[in-house]
């Protein structure tokens, strides 16, 4: 019994962290923080951490790697007008508000 509460432990953040799919609408950089967020056009996110009260996502840390691989993954699906599925890691550290991007997925659509 322990090892079955175990194993779902280890998947409850990635159960209810949030999902959003659409295009993306509003992508947003700034130079006093080097903070980068975008806004997808489509469905509200589903399932998103009650700390995610807006509804953007955010780049967690754009200096990292997978940082700099979003940003572009974003800026290519905008100019492709590709459609996005974002997945969230179910925290909200970058701002109070809005929920940090795990992964990104463009879709061929």
């Amino acid at each position: 019994m322990k090892k079955i509460l175990l194993i779902l432990s280890l998947f409850t953040s990635i159960t209810f962290a949030g999902e959003q799919t659409g295009k993306i609408g509003t992508f947003y950089a700034r130079a006093s923080d080097n903070l980068h967020l975008v806004q997808l056009v489509g469905d509200q996110s589903k399932n998103k951490p009650s700390c995610a009260s807006n509804h953007y996502w955010l780049i967690k840390d754009e200096h990292s790697t997978t940082g700099k691989s979003q940003i572009s993954q974003i800026l290519a699906a905008k100019m492709a007008n590709k459609t996005v599925i974002i997945y969230g890691l179910n925290t909200c550290s970058r701002w109070p508000d809005g929920e940090d991007i795990n992964y990104i997925v463009i879709l061929d659509k």
